[in-house]
């Protein structure tokens, strides 16, 4: 078994659902975790996982953390040499997923508040991995520089799925297809 298909397995969706829609858990299309969010389609988070290509002892971003799914199957895929940190910007969600990802026993990864108005977590970087889990209308530049040397970031812009690799100054752009994500914001308080 690849490691996308071990951490999915290691870390079942249910476990990261309100109890009102895990009876739901099998669905393939994202299911409503309140405050207008939701957990994503489990086909479009493997997919992005398997374009992220995270490895063994990386660091990693969550954007849009929400109910923790995500950072959970991405502390999996970097283990306990590696360290993931996921931001979320609505305060009932942050507790939410804290906790879900709290009863998978992976200390190496974490779920906090969005800092007001910052886009991602400027203050730990550089991340070799950054994925986000909400719709931009443009590549977010405040992204594209938390990013390491190498780094790559998985990112919905404008319907269209875009796997960015930084190489120092170079940033190559390539698109895989067409999804749907609520919209990427930032705090304003």
């Amino acid at each position: 078994m690849d490691a996308v298909r071990s951490a999915f397995a290691a870390m079942p969706r249910a476990g990261f659902l309100p109890d009102d829609v895990r009876r739901r858990q099998d669905y393939d299309g994202p299911l409503d975790i309140g405050r207008g969010q939701t957990n994503s389609q489990p086909r479009t988070v493997e997919d992005m996982l398997r374009l992220l290509d995270v490895r063994t002892g990386q660091r990693v971003l969550d954007v849009g953390a929400g109910s923790g799914w995500t950072t959970a199957l991405l502390a999996y895929l970097v283990g306990p040499t590696g360290s993931v940190v996921g931001v979320e910007l609505e305060p009932d969600l942050v507790e939410f997923g804290a906790a879900n990802l709290a009863a998978t026993d992976q200390p190496w990864a974490s779920i906090e508040r969005a800092a007001p108005g910052a886009l991602g977590a400027p203050d730990r970087t550089p991340y070799d991995r950054i994925l986000v889990s909400a719709e931009a209308g443009q590549l977010p530049a405040e992204l594209v520089d938390q990013l390491a040397d190498g780094g790559l970031m998985v990112i919905p812009v404008g319907g269209v799925m875009q796997r960015v690799r930084r190489d120092g100054d170079d940033v190559d752009v390539t698109e895989h297809g067409r999804y749907r994500f609520v919209p990427l914001r930032t705090s304003s308080s």
